[in-house]
């Protein structure tokens, strides 16, 4: 039986934190759907035939978690035709049988529109680029600058916007710990589990 949790949320905001920890606990099959385009800005050259030829090894790339990495995603994504090419392979990682959790910008409105649970994971973009700035370094003032571009791109573009689903479950994590905000998603998952 397939059991879909759709996370969403900005860049550095906890979504992925969150999403390996409930998939832990549940035992469900987690996918950073993020890593899918920027796997598709990492190989260069045409995206949208970068995203068509898309294998599981290329998600494998230690360059992924790159800040450059991120800002090539924030850019193909922006291309219909590379969402079109990425969407049956995440809609196929959702149905599979055990559960699935998913997390990345349209998880709750385009990829699982009738996932189990979606929760809208954000921070003020203050924490967010401190969150980023902690992990990659360099000019913290350049961090929060190029998480408000990020921001107005990925809220901005045409195909998909990042928004939370209607029906989504919000967690700001601006002010809690790691701890706290596993342990709100985890308690939102069984209680739709148990219903």
């Amino acid at each position: 039986m397939s059991f879909t949790v759709a996370i969403d949320g900005p860049a550095a905001a906890g979504k992925g934190t969150i999403a390996r920890a409930v998939a832990a606990r549940f035992g469900f099959a987690h996918l950073d759907t993020g890593l899918l385009y920027r796997a598709v800005g990492a190989k260069g050259g045409d995206p949208i035939a970068a995203a068509q030829g898309l294998v599981p090894e290329d998600l494998a790339r230690p360059d992924l978690r790159t800040l450059a990495a991120g800002q090539a995603a924030s850019r193909v994504a922006a291309i219909p035709e590379v969402r079109a090419a990425l969407i049956e392979f995440q809609r196929r990682f959702a149905a599979q049988a055990g559960g699935a959790v998913l997390d990345g910008r349209d998880i709750g409105t385009v990829i699982c529109p009738k996932a189990e649970v979606k929760l809208y994971v954000t921070a003020s973009a203050e924490v967010r680029a401190h969150r980023r700035w902690l992990e990659v370094g360099g000019d913290e003032a350049q961090v929060l600058a190029e998480v408000q571009e990020r921001d107005a791109r990925d809220m901005g573009r045409a195909d998909a916007p990042l928004c939370a689903a209607a029906d989504a479950v919000v967690l700001d994590t601006s002010t809690m710990s790691i701890e706290d905000a596993v342990a709100q998603a985890v308690a939102v998952v069984a209680a739709r589990r148990s219903a």
